[in-house]
């Protein structure tokens, strides 16, 4: 059973730092169910406001319907107890609906709606899209506009009007203008999160368009940065921020844009610098390379910023 209400998990989430664990896999690309529950039950523990289970860092594209009801299911079983656990529904219609369905069932609060696989889309078909999801379940429905599946202020605002568990909206576009129609338009009744890769990047910025909180994929192996940087985010510190871009964020970037698809790989590759290997990427993905993973671990190091283990931080603001 649901803690929260759709919309009381809505007014909860707003309010602090979201991640997306990765999925752990054995060296021959197997789910690794053991190491990813620890994982999990770890980042449930240091301070994060929400966890999307098979999320896009978490490679929930790579997942077949039976494993990311599997990795729903055992994030519920180690985090929920700490945090909400949200979990990822995408691919066609009828997919998605099926994951949201098993999402409900595994015990989450709410899912992440992808955007569809590989087919253009109009508005009208966009909100057919979310209104069979927000028909087939109960709990809380975010949007992820990205891709093929952006999402116009006024569908936004009906898909709100006619769907109580139609919750928040993810941007991943970075489109000002655009984000800011959605935002005056559909008001407080949602929530919205950054989703632009590296949220660290734009997490100011975008606050003054409405965006209160991100999803952080280096909260997976350096949680007391990713926190201390949301907390100089909330506050308007921008001497902090500042100073962590620099430390650490930029240069992080410089790794991340050595290859296509690094956005994911180099939050394994963190991992594995900081001593909690998660196991390999899947094709098409491709691991950091031996060197990369040392300029990573070397570069965490110079920052100062190597995770401790320690009792959890608040990350309430």
């Amino acid at each position: 059973m649901p803690h929260y209400t759709p919309q009381e998990l809505a007014s909860y989430l707003k309010d602090g730092l979201l991640s997306f664990p990765v999925t752990a896999f054995t060296s021959d690309l197997q789910l690794d169910e053991q190491r990813y529950r620890e994982h999990v039950s770890w980042q449930a523990r240091q301070g994060v406001a929400g966890l999307f289970a098979a999320g896009g860092t978490g490679e929930g594209f790579s997942l077949s319907p039976e494993e990311n009801a599997l990795v729903v299911r055992a994030a519920v079983e180690e985090a929920s107890d700490h945090v909400p656990v949200l979990g990822s529904a995408g691919g066609p219609t009828y997919q998605a609906v099926q994951h949201a369905q098993a999402a409900e069932a595994a015990g989450c609060e709410a899912v992440l709606l992808l955007p569809p696989y590989l087919t253009e889309c109009d508005q009208q078909g966009l909100a057919a899209h979310v209104q069979a999801v927000c028909e087939a379940t109960r709990i809380g429905v975010i949007v992820y506009n990205r891709a093929n599946a952006v999402y116009s202020a006024q569908t936004v605002a009906r898909l709100a009007e006619r769907h109580e568990n139609f919750i928040g909206f993810k941007d991943a576009t970075g489109d000002i203008e655009a984000v800011t129609r959605v935002v005056t338009t559909a008001g407080d009744r949602l929530f919205y999160l950054g989703g632009l890769p590296t949220a660290e990047t734009f997490a100011l910025p975008m606050l003054q368009l409405g965006m209160s909180t991100y999803s952080s994929a280096m909260y997976n192996f350096v949680p007391e940065f990713a926190l201390e940087f949301y907390g100089d985010v909330r506050r308007q510190d921008t001497a902090a921020v500042t100073e962590k871009l620099r430390r650490f964020v930029l240069p992080y970037l410089e790794i991340r844009d050595r290859r296509k698809g690094y956005g994911v790989s180099i939050v394994k590759g963190g991992l594995c610098a900081v001593g909690r290997d998660a196991g390999p990427v899947r094709p098409p993905l491709q691991d950091l390379t031996e060197q990369d993973v040392q300029d990573l671990s070397d570069l965490i190091d110079a920052a100062g910023i190597r995770p401790a283990e320690q009792s959890p931080k608040l990350s309430r603001v």
